[in-house]
């Protein structure tokens, strides 16, 4: 005769019939503010990039044709009420004109933009508006398109007498082998002859942000070749101590898209453009301040010589200015790149 085996119980929840989803407890929403404690200013909420500004701005490229009166309405009230000195570049003016030029404006002039050649052998002896013989101060410009025989020798003269040299690139970095090559060069040799002097910043133009085709699509331009270029020659020349970079608008063949009014409560298509430019420039704002960090980045509103594109001042501003501070700066860099170290590179070394 068999022992039939009893069968064991069951656990005490197989068989019974699930309720529902299990309800999960929810968090108050104190959880996700600041304790109203004294220990509150450890949990600062980050501000808007629309609302952080530079104490001051000291305006590095102002391109004017005799006097300040159209920039100052481009720059409106936002940027205009925050000016606390220019870079000056007079068009077709004589250096003899500049003087009386500048004495009947209302907002300092750090310094005034001369033009040099790179094409030409220097002078033989400085002329009388460089510093230590002006009453003006003045820093040496020049454009750069191809090295030629005369490009070391006269860009060694103008780092041995000037405050700052700008360096305007006529063309794509990105994009023009030959260009980048002769640029490199033309720095490698000219800071090599001026080894043993202080060195004297070089500032360059037209490659923050370089010129740029707006109809690729910025999902195609971060693997494009174009990009991978731009990232390898910025950290290069990021290797250059006395290098600096100026912030300016691009050449990009379309207007500075204009800033919808505080008071727009719809989404306009200028705003949609806005954001599409803003992240366009932080692509290429990233690797520079990843290289050259924020001490050797130079605001300015006005266009490069070398562009014939349009831009507002105010809009510019605003553009460059949210374009940065959505990078999670803190205040000090902001300063640093719209006003102290345009003061510093331009300003008197005396």
């Amino acid at each position: 005769m068999s022992t039939q085996i009893p069968t064991p119980p069951s656990p005490p929840h197989v068989g019974r019939r699930r309720k529902g989803p299990k309800t999960l407890p929810r968090l108050p929403l104190s959880a996700f503010s600041p304790p109203n404690s004294g220990t509150s200013d450890r949990f600062p909420l980050p501000p808007s990039p629309s609302m952080i500004h530079p104490d001051s701005v000291v305006d590095a490229h102002v391109v004017a044709a005799g006097d300040l009166g159209h920039w100052k309405q481009e720059a409106g009230e936002v940027l205009g009420g925050r000016i606390r000195g220019v870079i000056l570049s007079l068009q077709d003016k004589e250096p003899t004109e500049i003087e009386k030029i500048v004495a009947g404006f209302d907002i300092p002039v750090i310094s005034v933009l001369v033009p040099f050649s790179l094409e030409t052998a220097p002078p033989a002896d400085p002329p009388s508006y460089l510093p230590g013989s002006a009453k003006l101060p003045t820093s040496l410009s020049a454009t750069f398109s191809q090295i030629g025989p005369d490009s070391v020798p006269a860009l060694t003269w103008a780092l041995q007498h000037s405050q700052a040299v700008d360096l305007d690139i006529r063309g794509d970095v990105t994009q023009n082998d030959a260009l980048w090559e002769s640029l490199e060069e033309l720095l490698i040799n000219a800071t090599k002859a001026t080894e043993g002097q202080k060195p004297t910043p070089i500032v360059l133009s037209n490659v923050l942000p370089p010129p740029h085709d707006l109809t690729l699509q910025i999902v195609k331009l971060m693997n494009h070749p174009s990009y991978r270029a731009y990232q390898s020659h910025t950290a290069a020349l990021s290797l250059f101590p006395n290098l600096y970079v100026k912030f300016l608008p691009p050449a990009w063949d379309a207007p500075t898209p204009p800033t919808p009014p505080a008071s727009a409560t719809f989404e306009t298509t200028d705003s949609k453009e806005k954001r599409e430019w803003k992240r366009r420039i932080k692509m290429y704002l990233g690797p520079v301040v990843e290289a050259f960090g924020y001490e050797r980045i130079i605001f300015g509103s006005s266009h490069s010589s070398t562009s014939d594109a349009s831009s507002n001042a105010g809009d510019w501003y605003e553009i460059a200015r949210e374009s940065f501070a959505e990078l999670g700066v803190e205040q000090g860099a902001m300063d640093a790149v719209f006003s102290a170290n345009a003061k510093r590179v331009y300003g008197s070394s005396s």
